[in-house]
This record gives structure tokens, C-alpha cells and sequence, in this order.
């Protein structure tokens, strides 16, 4: 009975014994941190201090837990190998929380450094990751901290690891082709584009597909791969937009007309806002007109401002065909009749 009351006043002492070092490291910390802190103007340091002075005690406390226990046990008790068991669990989970929150903070004032948007949106990308890794490393260092033999459990997770590979081909090929996205910035949110016959305007860059918003209203979903892998006309990195417009006069317009008509499509472009004419000739005899090419540019990459001012060209062109007297050609067919006596 006195040996039993011993070993309960031993257990109890180291129990004190820990919780006061608990308290006494916790206080030290903070006080040590603090010093440190008030050195540097960034705040990123008394984050990751502050997130270790507050692991400090929750662990104090299950480590005296754990050493009182531990002391306590008998050499093949079950029930005392659980409880330590669960409380190597307890300190672990409370670890891997600590280091995830200062990794998540490490990417997230990265991400803030970078000017560059969609490599921001890349690292913040990787957050999920980061936690899976961090779990996934704590439960393995667990399993063979508590006896469990590991090449049962490699051997589990290597048959895993190939059906998760199989079954998330698409998904990872996917992820890599947004990361290319990001890197070589074929396009970006807010830019109008045209790949896989779809023209419109780019509303999100996922990370398994993008949305695009056609000219007709409707949201295409696509996915990474079929836009990285086809070809994309990019339309918002264009400085300026080359227009051909092809126009054709009736074969009876005079030749001093025929010699005007590249003047008065010019003195048209020219007298246009956000237009610059670069060239206009008589360029083929047609089948049932005579033909003209005009070239000029809109120096826009807004595709709705370029249809803006190619309309008022038209507009204007038509006004002034009519103004001289010029017909436009369409498509006719003459068809001659014999009319002479059948026998």
C-alpha cells in the first residue's frame, strides 16, 4: 500500500512538475518573442511565433498527461497503451494544425508579393496540396511511431496509388494544363478569344475548366486540355485590327468612275474616328462584277469597337455610292430565248 502511494505522489509530482514548465516556457516565449518581433516591421514573423506560443501549452498539458500515465502503466495493459497511443495522436494533430496554418500563411504572403495575378492564383492553388502532404506525412510518422508495420501499409497504398493514378489521369492532366495556362498566359480572364470555333470573352480560368462567354450570350465550359492542345486567336493582344472589305460595281460603270471609287473609299476610312486606311484597288473581273479590295485598320483589340466603326464604314460607303450615282453588283443570270418558228 505504501509503494502504491509512492508511485500515486510520484505521478501526481510529475504531472505539477510538467504543467508548471508548461506555464513557465509558454510565458518565457512570449516574452522572448516578442523581442524578436519588435525588431522586424513585417507581421509575418509574429504570426508563425504567435501560432507556436499557442501549441505550447495544449502539448505541455498532454505530455504531463502522457509521462503521468506512462509512469502509471503496467507493462502489458492494453488499455494504458491506447490511452498513450491516443494522446501521441492528440500532440500530432495539434502539430501538423501549427505548421499548416504557418505554410497556408507563407503561400498567401507569397501570393501577395507577386504583381503577377495568375501566378498568385497559381501558389494559392497549392494550398489544398500543402495540407494533404502535411497530413499525409504526419499519419505516416504516426503509424510507425505507434508499431504498425509499414510494408502491409506500403504495400495497400502502392496498389492505391495506382488506381487513384488511373482514376485521376484526367483530373492531375487537367491541373498541369491550367498550371500551363498561368505560366504561358495564352489568355486571361477578360480577354476575347476565338479556339475551338468558340468566339467570346474568357469570365474564369478553373482549374479543371474555363468559362468562356460567346458573343451569342451563352457560357461555353471548356476544358483546360482542348485549349491548351488547339490553336487560340487571341484578340485582346492585338494593337490593331487588319479589315479587308471586298465590294463589288456593275459591269456598266464608266471608267472615270471606276478610277474615283478607290479615292472616295479612302477620303471614307480616312475621315473615320479609330480607323486607318492602308490601301484600296481594282482588283479582278468577276462574274458579274467589277471587283475592289479595301484594307484598313482599327486600332482597338475590343472586337465590339472594331464592328463598331466597320459598320459606320459601310454606312458611309453606301451613302456615298449613291451620292455618285454607283451601283453595287449582285449576282444575275441572263438566259436568251429563241424565238424563231418551229417546223
Amino acid at each position: 500500500m505504501q509503494i502504491f502511494s509512492e508511485k500515486i505522489f510520484y505521478a501526481i509530482s510529475i504531472f505539477l512538475i510538467g504543467i508548471f514548465s508548461t506555464i513557465l516556457i509558454s510565458k518565457v516565449s512570449k516574452i522572448f518573442f516578442k523581442r524578436i518581433t519588435n525588431r522586424t516591421k513585417t507581421d509575418f514573423d509574429d504570426f508563425i511565433f504567435e501560432a507556436i506560443t499557442r501549441t505550447i501549452k495544449p502539448i505541455g498539458i498532454l505530455l504531463s498527461i502522457y509521462f503521468t500515465i506512462d509512469y502509471l502503466s503496467v507493462n502489458d495493459v492494453t488499455f494504458i497503451s491506447v490511452l498513450l497511443n491516443i494522446e501521441k495522436l492528440l500532440i500530432l494533430i495539434i502539430i501538423i494544425k501549427a505548421l499548416n496554418k504557418i505554410l497556408i500563411r507563407l503561400l498567401s504572403e507569397a501570393t501577395n508579393k507577386i504583381n503577377d495575378s495568375s501566378l498568385g492564383s497559381m501558389i494559392s492553388s497549392l494550398t489544398p496540396l500543402t495540407k494533404a502532404f502535411t497530413w499525409t506525412i504526419g499519419s505516416i510518422f504516426y503509424l510507425q511511431n505507434i508499431g504498425v508495420q509499414m510494408t502491409a501499409i506500403w504495400a495497400l497504398l502502392s496498389a492505391g496509388g495506382i488506381g487513384a493514378g488511373l482514376a485521376l489521369k484526367d483530373p492531375v492532366q487537367e491541373f498541369f494544363e491550367y498550371i500551363t495556362i498561368l505560366l504561358d498566359k495564352p489568355f486571361q480572364k477578360g480577354e476575347f478569344i476565338k479556339a475551338d470555333g468558340v468566339l467570346g470573352m474568357v469570365e474564369r480560368v478553373g482549374v479543371r475548366s474555363s468559362r468562356i462567354r460567346s458573343i451569342n450570350g451563352e457560357i461555353i465550359v471548356m476544358s483546360n486540355s482542348s485549349l491548351t492542345n488547339g490553336m487560340i486567336a487571341n484578340y485582346a493582344q492585338m494593337k490593331k485590327r487588319r479589315l479587308v472589305h471586298k465590294l463589288g460595281v456593275v459591269y456598266e460603270t464608266s471608267p472615270e468612275i471606276m478610277k474615283r471609287i478607290p479615292l472616295i473609299l479612302k477620303n471614307i476610312v480616312s475621315n473615320t474616328d479609330n480607323a486607318t486606311f492602308d490601301r484600296c484597288h481594282f482588283t479582278d473581273f468577276g462574274d458579274f462584277s467589277l471587283n475592289f479590295e479595301l484594307v484598313y485598320y482599327i486600332p482597338t483589340n475590343n472586337y465590339f469597337a472594331a464592328m463598331e466603326a466597320q459598320q459606320n464604314i459601310n454606312l458611309k460607303i453606301m451613302e456615298e455610292f449613291k451620292l455618285n450615282n454607283i451601283e453595287f453588283a449582285f449576282p444575275t443570270q441572263t438566259l436568251q430565248i429563241d424565238r424563231g418558228n418551229s417546223k
